[in-house]
């Protein structure tokens, strides 16, 4: 399997936001799309993941254009995380985690028991079992982030794209969350997820794909990514690269 895109131009209205983007997500990885506000990160995972419709270029899936391939077919094998999401009203936590196993229930939506034993597994993964009677909208806004999650990952693709994961969650659940993703990875998952936090992306992640202006400034490795000349041309910030005392990870700190 192999995603990636060639030459992939796409805009709102009149203004461009990604310039002739060519890059490949590794297979197996964890890929973290890092870069300032407004350089393209979440338009490039949106269109990754058929939201958005290039102008021109294309996003390949296993080497054939992802946006005229069957939306059925797209969804058993990708699926996303968006950053924002629609509040549905009257509907129980159990029933929107549900909402992940679509693509395999056919028309009338029904679930057998390989679609419960998954829905109650990413429940317990993301810590929301307890919730599964609660109506969503009453929830907080770091509980609907798990919520959310849990529909994604009931949807059991081999990739997942996540825009920003941890918005609302409390340290403690971004460490969880974070830690999720490796264990899932483990297991064969592909991931890629757009990350602020440049600390918690060289921790965790394996790959990184630094945007500026709506195009690659930089991919690799944190390692051979993270530099402190990248910092000040990318963030305009001064800092300097240490070793993670913890993860022997590159970390910058900010002068």
């Amino acid at each position: 399997m192999q995603l990636s895109t060639q030459n992939l131009v796409v805009g709102y209205d009149a203004e461009t936001i990604l310039n002739g983007i060519d890059l490949t997500v590794p297979d197996g990885k964890i890929t973290a799309l890092l870069g300032p506000n407004g350089c393209g990160k979440s338009t490039l995972l949106k269109t990754m993941a058929r939201l958005l419709q290039p102008r021109s270029g294309q996003v390949l899936w296993q080497g054939q254009n992802l946006h005229r391939q069957p939306s059925r077919q797209i969804a058993r094998q990708l699926a996303m995380l968006a950053q924002t999401q629609q509040i549905p009203e009257g509907v129980k936590v159990a029933e929107l985690v549900a909402y992940g196993r679509s693509p395999y229930t056919g028309f009338w939506g029904r679930l057998d028991q390989t679609d419960r034993d998954i829905i109650e597994r990413v429940m317990i993964q993301t810590g929301i079992q307890e919730l599964a009677e609660r109506m969503v909208t009453d929830l907080s806004g770091g509980q609907r982030q798990r919520v959310w999650l849990a529909m994604t990952l009931a949807q059991d693709t081999p990739y997942l794209l996540l825009d920003e994961p941890t918005t609302y969650m409390d340290l403690n659940h971004q460490v969880e969350l974070m830690q999720l993703l490796r264990q899932l990875n483990r297991q064969g998952r592909t991931i890629v997820t757009v990350l602020h936090d440049i600390n918690q992306a060289c921790r965790y992640c394996d790959h990184l794909i630094v945007m500026a202006n709506g195009a690659v400034h930089a991919q690799g490795t944190p390692t051979s990514v993270l530099t402190a000349e990248l910092l000040e041309q990318v963030f305009s910030v001064k800092a300097r690269i240490y070793p993670d005392p913890v993860a022997g990870t590159p970390m910058c700190v900010v002068e």
